[in-house]
């Protein structure tokens, strides 16, 4: 680690800025255990209640973890590469033995799983405006938290019109998957997905069944697909951004 300067006066933003600099060249790797408060006050030449501010600024950025015991430690995650132009298109990789998503998970050489809740209930009015259906129309909600490597990774609530929904395994709370997709093989293909993603700071019910950690925004991806006569099931995903890589691929 880098000792400042001595003649130069460093405030609680400069100690952070100093911080953020090595985190992101490297010389602070993920998961490296900072200094003390007493040795980074020593370092910098400050107080040590100047170091525990420099250090907030990187909690609320997400960049540093505070842990039992009064370490902190540099954030340490492994991004998962989430390419939403292959997901669900064309050749679907879904099987008995998981859908989608867990099937590039575990190309990616990493370990899915998905806890599933069902729900039946009155849609909302966004929910109904989605998928073109009257506010308050039955609708059957498949809620997953998806983890990667025992960890959470997203947070995924399926949204389906009960006329299709309706005794089909979309009623099943368990981890449905089929050859081709879902909605497929009960007779509803999608033809066409629209995509909405908007980047936003987490509610504390996606702070607390994510675990994210304090200054961590998220991506809310909204995809809504659609069949040959209209929307059959939109799909709202809450990913946290210090996990993902989202990737789109378009021709040109």
């Amino acid at each position: 680690m880098t000792t400042p300067t001595p003649a130069r006066r460093y405030t609680a933003r400069a100690i952070a800025d100093d911080l953020r600099a090595q985190i992101r060249t490297g010389t602070l790797k993920p998961g490296d255990v900072l200094p003390t408060s007493r040795e980074l006050a020593d370092q910098y030449g400050v107080t040590p209640k100047t170091v525990g501010a420099g250090i907030d600024l990187l909690k609320s950025e997400g960049l540093v973890l505070g842990e039992q015991g009064g370490r902190r430690r540099v954030r340490s995650n492994r991004p998962i590469v989430w390419n939403l132009t292959r997901f669900e298109r064309g050749s679907r990789r879904d099987s008995a033995s998981g859908d989608d998503w867990s099937t590039a998970i575990r190309d990616a050489g990493r370990e899915p799983a998905q806890h599933i809740t069902v729900q039946v209930g009155p849609a909302d009015h966004q929910i109904a405006s989605w998928l073109q259906i009257p506010t308050g129309a039955e609708v059957v909600q498949r809620i997953r938290l998806r983890t990667v490597d025992g960890q959470p990774y997203q947070l995924a609530t399926s949204t389906f019109p009960m006329s299709i929904a309706a005794g089909t395994p979309l009623l099943e709370e368990r981890d449905v998957s089929m050859p081709g997709g879902i909605l497929a093989a009960i007779g509803h293909p999608q033809v066409q997905v629209r995509d909405e993603i908007t980047i936003r700071m987490p509610d504390p019910d996606e702070t607390e069944q994510l675990a994210l950690p304090q200054g961590t925004p998220v991506a809310e991806h909204v995809r809504i697909g659609y069949g040959e006569s209209g929307p059959v099931r939109v799909m709202v995903t809450i990913a946290p951004g210090d996990r993902h890589r989202l990737v789109y691929e378009l021709e040109v």
